[in-house]
């Protein structure tokens, strides 16, 4: 096979070289967040993109702000209106963001409650369609 010159592979991708995809989850303590947590760690484990943290960015750590800044897409999944992932990015002057909004997609913030694998998938689904799209 013939080795590919944007991506380095065998042959068996595409030939595009494949976006640097960091993905954050909302570390609140409500159920939305939970569902937020759930769902970037099944993101990264589905190879869709590689689990960061969000506390690291919000002290402002050097090198990991940079490595925010090298990503080419950067996705927070944010619990609620707070917005806590999307004002941290703002605050870093960073514009390589996609947001996806738990509460924005008929989930309630609660504390207390249980979530559910239904739940967590919608939120994979709607993850992996912005990131389609990014």
């Amino acid at each position: 096979m013939t080795q590919h010159s944007t991506c380095g592979c065998n042959g068996t991708c595409s030939g595009a070289p494949k976006k640097k995809v960091l993905v954050y989850a909302c570390s609140g303590a409500a159920n939305v967040a939970e569902i937020a947590d759930h769902a970037a760690r099944q993101l990264h484990a589905e190879g869709q993109g590689q689990m960061f943290c969000l506390a690291g960015l919000g002290a402002n750590i050097p090198n990991m702000v940079q490595t925010a800044k090298d990503a080419d897409v950067n996705l927070v999944l944010d619990g609620c209106p707070m917005d806590c992932g999307r004002t941290i990015f703002q605050k870093l002057g960073l514009d390589n963001v996609k947001v996806l909004r738990v509460t924005d997609h008929g989930i309630d913030k609660t504390k207390g409650v249980k979530i559910t694998d239904e739940q967590v998938q919608k939120i994979v689904t709607l993850a992996k369609q912005t990131l389609a799209t990014a």
